[in-house]
């Protein structure tokens, strides 16, 4: 997997990092070494971030060739149109089966490619109102962190790109890969302006002691048990009312749909690193059927256990 990061004058060093963490960890771990990483520019040469430091010399566009994805970590404040150079560029990248990301404001330069005309679309919650006005035709998602269509995915401000790029290598290495990246980052919950948090299997602090952090913990531990809103928050010490709007403020979801999120998390691990049958599955991830986890699975991933064993079995490593 080739993954070519889009770098220009002015880029903060965050940014640009996120996906380099990211997909590098992934070759660092063993967990698929053939995925590499290149930054590219405009122009190729020497980029001065944000910060005032400088990188390169960097590939120039000749750098997309061959790549699987691309990343355009963010965009200048100023938020000019994509020019038409730039565009070309990640078309064509597009037309032949590339990836196409935009992250925080990459996604302005994303949007302006026209690859997301008639689609939806998330970016940083500040820059949200420009991004409507400046694409009316693309439906802007405010409650989500990412969005997936498959060819273009977005996602919203800062951090959450974190969880893009976890996304994508869960889409092509499978859930046992991702989560053993998440643990080796020690990534945990967060919320990035009033945007909802969506993380798919958020890792407590270490040593943290909060009642949300303990019960969170203690629930993944426990997933073949029934989890009802009102055991947790017992075992939290709060009010049932108390539990959910700590909850939220914690995770940006609700307990039930955590609890959900979860379930088909580890049932994804399963099928990738066991042989167990669907029915044995359920049991351990407390569906308490295998229709009703087939039911749940297929809501969420379009595909069954089955064709997705199928596909990840093995690959993670």
């Amino acid at each position: 997997m080739r993954i070519a990061i889009h770098a220009f004058n002015g880029i903060t060093m965050f940014h640009l990092s996120v996906p380099q963490l990211v997909f590098t960890e992934v070759d660092r771990l063993g967990i698929a070494p053939e995925w590499t990483t290149v930054l590219w520019s405009a122009d190729g040469g020497a980029v001065k971030t944000s910060e005032g430091h400088t990188l390169g010399p960097v590939e120039g566009p000749e750098a997309l060739d061959g790549a699987d994805i691309l990343i355009m970590p963010s965009w200048p404040e100023s938020l000019p149109e994509a020019d038409a150079d730039l565009v070309g560029h990640l078309r064509r990248a597009h037309a032949r089966g590339a990836e196409i990301a935009g992250l925080c404001l990459g996604a302005f330069a994303v949007a302006d490619t026209g690859l997301l005309a008639g689609r939806s679309a998330v970016t940083h919650w500040a820059a949200m109102e420009r991004f409507s006005a400046r694409h009316p035709d693309i439906a802007v998602d405010t409650s989500v962190l990412y969005i997936d269509h498959g060819d273009v995915m977005t996602s919203a401000g800062t951090a959450s790109g974190l969880d893009a790029c976890l996304h994508l290598v869960r889409k092509h290495l499978g859930a046992a890969a991702a989560n053993r990246l998440a643990r080796a980052m020690v990534v945990a919950p967060h919320r990035e302006g009033g945007q909802a948090q969506y993380i798919e299997r958020p890792v407590p602090r270490a040593g943290s002691d909060t009642p949300i952090a303990e019960v969170m913990a203690w629930a993944l531990g426990n997933l073949d048990t029934p989890l009802h809103i009102d055991a947790l928050a017992e075992r939290a010490r709060l009010s049932r009312r108390s539990f959910v709007r700590r909850f939220r403020e914690s995770t940006g979801s609700t307990p039930a749909r955590w609890v959900l999120d979860q379930r088909l998390d580890k049932a994804r691990e399963l099928l990738e690193t066991t042989s167990w049958g669907v029915d044995r599955i359920a049991s351990h991830c407390g569906f308490g059927s295998e229709v009703t986890l087939r039911q749940n699975f297929n809501a969420r991933y379009a595909t069954t256990p089955g064709r997705y064993r199928r596909r990840f079995s093995g690959q993670s490593g």
